[in-house]
C-alpha cells in the first residue's frame, strides 16, 4: 500500500510538473522598471537612437555600393560591418521599444529563443568581421607587396561568408540545449532582452554542463578574436613607427586609429558581460552593458568611421547630392 501511495505521488508531482511547463509559453521581458513618464522618455530616446543607428550603416552601406572607388577589401568588410549592425539593432531594438508602451511585456517562448539565436549569431559574426578586418590591416601595412596577391575579390567575399556562417553556427547548439530545459515558473526575465543569464536563473533544473558550454563558447569567440585583433595591431604599431615619412605614418594611424575605436567599444561592454559565469553581475549592470553594445556601438560606429575617413565623407556627400567642398 505504502508502494503505491509513494508512485501515486510521484505521478501526481510529475504530472504537476509537466502541467506546469506546458503552462509556460510566454516569458515577460520586465526591462526598466519605472513610473509611466520615464518609459515615455525612454522609448523616444531609444527609438530615436534606433532611427539613427539604421540611417547612419545604411548610408555609408549605400555610399560603398554607389561609388566604384571604394570597391577594395578594406571597405567591402566595413560594408559587411554596418550591414551586420542594421540586422544587429534590428534583433532586439523594435522587440524592446514594443514593451516601452506595454503593459504586458511579452514575449512568447519561440520568439525568446530566436532572438536569443540571432542576437548572439549576429554579435559572433561581428567579432569575426572585426578580426578580419584588422588582419586585412595588418598584411595591407604589414605585408604591401604580397597584399594585392592575397586579399583578391574571392578571398574577400569567402572570407565573409566563413564570418557569417561560422557566426550563426557557434551558439546553436547551446540555444537549442537550454530551449529544451524545463521552465516551470515564474517566467519574468530581469532584462531587456533573452540573455542566457536569467533564463537558466528560471530553468527549473540545473544544467551545469551547459551552462559551461555556453560561457566557454562566449570565452573563446571573445579573447580569441580579441587577442588576434591586440596581436595583429602590435605588429601594425611596430611597422608604422618604422616608416620613414611623417605622412604614411599619419595615413596608416588614421586608417586603423578607427578599426581600433570600434573594437574597444565592442569588446570593452561584451568582456563584462560573457567572459566569466561566477560574475555575479547585478540585473542593472547587465541591462546597461547589453544596451551598450546592443544600441551604443552600433550607433558610433558610422560616425567613426565617417568622421575619420575623407573617402566615405566624399562618397556619402556624392550620394546625398551635396558637393564637395576642398
Amino acid at each position: 500500500i505504502c508502494l503505491l501511495t509513494l508512485q501515486d505521488t510521484d505521478l501526481m508531482n510529475i504530472s504537476e510538473l509537466e502541467s506546469n511547463f506546458a503552462s509556460v509559453r510566454e516569458f515577460i521581458l520586465q526591462g526598466f522598471s519605472c513610473e509611466w513618464r520615464i518609459q515615455i522618455f525612454l522609448f523616444s530616446l531609444f527609438t530615436t537612437t534606433y532611427v539613427f543607428t539604421i540611417t547612419g550603416n545604411g548610408t555609408i552601406v549605400c555610399a560603398l555600393l554607389c561609388d566604384k572607388r571604394l570597391h577594395t577589401p578594406m571597405y567591402m568588410f566595413l560594408g559587411n560591418f554596418s550591414f551586420l549592425e542594421i540586422w544587429y539593432v534590428s534583433s532586439t531594438v523594435p522587440k524592446m521599444l514594443v514593451n516601452f508602451l506595454s503593459e504586458k511585456k511579452t514575449i512568447s517562448f519561440a520568439g525568446c529563443f530566436l532572438q536569443f539565436y540571432f542576437f548572439f549569431s549576429l554579435g559572433t559574426s561581428e567579432c569575426l568581421l572585426l578580426t578580419v578586418m584588422a588582419f586585412d590591416r595588418y598584411l595591407a601595412i604589414c605585408r604591401p607587396l604580397h597584399y594585392p596577391n592575397i586579399m583578391t575579390g574571392n578571398s574577400c567575399i569567402k572570407l565573409v561568408i566563413i564570418c557569417w556562417i561560422c557566426g550563426f553556427l557557434w551558439f546553436l547548439i547551446p540555444i537549442a540545449l537550454i530551449s529544451q530545459m524545463p521552465f516551470c515558473g515564474p517566467n519574468t526575465i530581469d532584462h531587456v532582452v533573452c540573455d542566457p543569464g536569467p533564463l537558466f536563473a528560471l530553468a527549473c533544473a540545473t544544467a551545469p554542463g551547459t551552462q559551461m558550454l555556453c560561457y566557454t563558447l562566449s570565452s573563446l569567440v571573445i579573447f580569441g578574436n580579441f587577442f588576434f585583433i591586440l596581436g595583429s595591431y602590435t605588429l601594425v604599431l611596430i611597422a608604422v613607427l618604422r616608416m620613414p615619412s611623417a605622412s604614411g605614418r599619419h595615413k596608416a594611424f588614421s586608417t586603423c586609429g578607427s578599426h581600433l575605436a570600434v573594437v574597444s567599444l565592442f569588446y570593452g561592454s561584451l568582456m563584462v558581460m560573457y567572459v566569466s559565469p561566477g560574475l555575479g553581475h547585478s540585473a542593472g549592470m547587465q541591462k546597461v552593458a547589453t544596451l551598450f553594445y546592443a544600441m551604443v556601438t552600433p550607433l558610433f560606429n558610422p560616425l567613426i568611421y565617417s568622421l575619420r575617413n575623407k573617402e566615405i565623407k566624399a562618397a556619402m556627400r556624392k550620394i546625398m547630392g551635396i558637393p564637395n567642398i576642398i
